[in-house]
């Protein structure tokens, strides 16, 4: 099985890793419409349970709501975690 890479250059992120690696264990990525209704505790462990939503056909109208700040410890009731 190959190896597959989430890349991101928000290097202010928790999950940012050395090689503009994200290192989150799972990810959520939505349109920012959908994004800015929702409150911070919305991400990738509820994945299953969310409707998707059109982005309107640009990369500009996406949003990475799995990003925790360096400093936050990336402590959050998700269970999104830091991989090794």
């Amino acid at each position: 099985m190959s190896q597959q890479y989430i890349h991101c250059l928000v290097n202010d992120c928790h999950y940012w890793n050395q090689g503009n690696m994200c290192k989150a264990n799972e990810i959520l990525v939505t349109s920012d419409s959908f994004s800015s209704s929702q409150p911070d505790t919305v991400d990738a462990a509820m994945a299953k349970q969310l409707s998707p939503s059109p982005a309107g056909g640009t990369c500009m109208s996406t949003c990475c709501k799995t990003y925790a700040t360096k400093d936050s410890g990336g402590s959050k009731a998700d269970g999104v975690r830091r991989m090794p």
